[in-house]
């Protein structure tokens, strides 16, 4: 029987059993991370989160962004790394509003996003983002709700939760 850490150092290395469990331990910082609920109409798109701090002595983190006028993300895991995806977005946000003088699509953005966290699974000196997001915004198309995945999937809902007790705000 093979142990954990010998597939474990690196997010290129499969397990016997085929897994890869870099990327697991980031979809289980998801998984514990702050609960995001967002709602999509026909009309508006709602994202929330909880505001709470780990302890007394701490202050709370924000788990909620502003990307662009018509965007913005919650987040669900750690929050160092929403930054860097956060900064990103809104450096995209910015070249495509100067080039084409239109807000930037959702959809097309969302997916840049998933493809960058996606490469981070595929180099051995880098690791899986560690967080969960769901990207809302509206566009020339109407309102989106997209979650992002750390192994890079991501998929448009109606309503969706992510973090710490998301299966009750599902149901």
């Amino acid at each position: 029987m093979y142990r954990n850490h010998q597939y474990d150092m690196d997010c290129i290395t499969w397990s016997p059993g085929g897994r890869i469990f870099q990327i697991e331990y980031a979809m289980e910082a998801v998984k514990q991370g702050t609960p995001v609920l967002g709602l999509r109409s026909d009309t508006h798109v709602v994202i929330c989160s909880n505001k709470r701090a780990q302890s007394e002595l701490a202050q709370h983190q924000h788990k909620i962004f502003k990307i662009d006028e018509n965007m913005c993300i919650g987040i669900a895991g750690l929050t160092a790394d929403a930054r860097i995806i956060a900064e990103y977005m809104r450096n995209e946000c910015l070249n495509h509003t100067y080039v084409f003088d239109s807000p930037s699509n959702v959809g097309r953005l969302v997916s840049q996003v998933a493809d960058m966290s996606q490469q981070k699974t595929q180099n051995s000196s880098k690791r899986p983002f560690g967080v969960g997001m769901l990207v809302g915004g509206v566009d020339e198309k109407g309102p989106h709700l997209f979650e992002t995945c750390p192994s890079g999937n991501y998929f448009e809902y109606h309503a969706m939760a992510i973090g710490g007790r998301s299966q009750a705000a599902k149901t």
